[in-house]
């Protein structure tokens, strides 16, 4: 996701753990630094000690950036580990990964949320990565109160929530998101969802328990769209089957909303002259016109012509 650059303090430096909590999305590193008979924190010294070279320099594709990153430790190495830094990857294709690659691969989250390496646009088809202050000219500084606006924002878009639903939101170990989440309880309202207790912002209340409003009644959402994030997925759509069909396991379709609620998926198919666009919907609903009117304009969107617009059966 895209976001401004005054939030950094509560996209990255936010996530940043504190004494023994674990880095969050880096769990699967623990095969490669077993085969290594490295710790984590002696192989995250050593790439924190080569990664500035970044601030003078972009390198295209994640491929590259991970090996040229690996070439850079494996001097600090001792002389004993560095034929198997350099040992093809027990990850993905090892004809292009090397054990020390994968290595520097889970640890650039780490340094992500460290403002040192930073998604820096495209080059063709492919990601162009530098340091966050080769990128935007300036460090990034960490701040209490991007710990606490993180939370904020979290309960203003998915609230009512739990401290064990913003966990499974953000990644992070039930330690984290429970230290987060107390920097804000003071600000937080419960309340009863389905029966069980919930929260929301104090702030938030009058909004929620006010008749909705909405500027446009039927939307369509991306796979993977922040608003299909929530943890409490009965929410959005109650059907369990529906919900299956929604978010599935390897790759979600798109989501057509309709007052807040999905109501079912959509997904466009490049032809070699323009896109396909099909429906399924839950229910036969009256709005067929308004989505032929979404899909066009979804078309126009992608710069395609729309060859053909199809509902199928739910």
């Amino acid at each position: 996701m895209i976001f401004p650059l005054e939030d950094s303090p509560v996209f990255l430096s936010a996530l940043i753990p504190k004494e023994d909590e674990p880095w969050i999305y880096t769990r699967g590193i623990t095969l490669a630094l077993d085969y290594l008979g490295l710790s984590f924190q002696q192989a995250l010294d050593w790439l924190l000690q080569v990664i500035a070279g970044l601030d003078v320099l972009s390198l295209v594709s994640k491929t590259v950036l991970d090996e040229t990153l690996a070439g850079w430790i494996l001097p600090l190495l001792p002389r004993e580990k560095q034929a198997l830094w350099s040992a093809p990857s027990m990850y993905g294709r090892p004809d292009q990964q090397t054990v020390g690659g994968a290595v520097v691969s889970f640890l650039l989250r780490p340094c992500s949320f460290l403002g040192l390496v930073v998604f820096s646009g495209r080059q063709g088809s492919q990601p162009v990565f530098t340091s966050f202050k080769r990128k935007t000219g300036c460090s990034l500084t960490p701040s209490p109160e991007g710990e606490k606006e993180l939370v904020r924002r979290y309960l203003h878009c998915y609230g009512p929530a739990t401290p064990a639903m913003f966990a499974a939101w953000l990644g992070a170990s039930n330690q984290q998101a429970n230290r987060l989440w107390k920097n804000v309880t003071e600000e937080m309202e419960p309340v009863t969802l389905s029966g069980k207790k919930a929260f929301i912002l104090a702030k938030d209340q009058g909004e929620l328990f006010s008749e909705p409003s909405f500027d446009q009644e039927l939307l369509l959402l991306g796979g993977h769209d922040p608003y299909l994030d929530q943890r409490d997925r009965w929410v959005l759509q109650e059907d369990k089957t529906w919900q299956r069909k929604i978010w599935t396991t390897v790759s979600n379709p798109g989501a057509v909303l309709y007052r807040g609620e999905a109501i079912g998926i959509w997904s466009s198919k490049k032809k070699s002259k323009g896109l396909e666009i099909r429906f399924s919907l839950r229910n036969d609903v009256s709005e067929k016109e308004k989505l032929q009117d979404l899909a066009r304009s979804y078309a126009a969107f992608r710069g395609q012509e729309l060859l053909k617009i199809l509902f199928t059966p739910s």
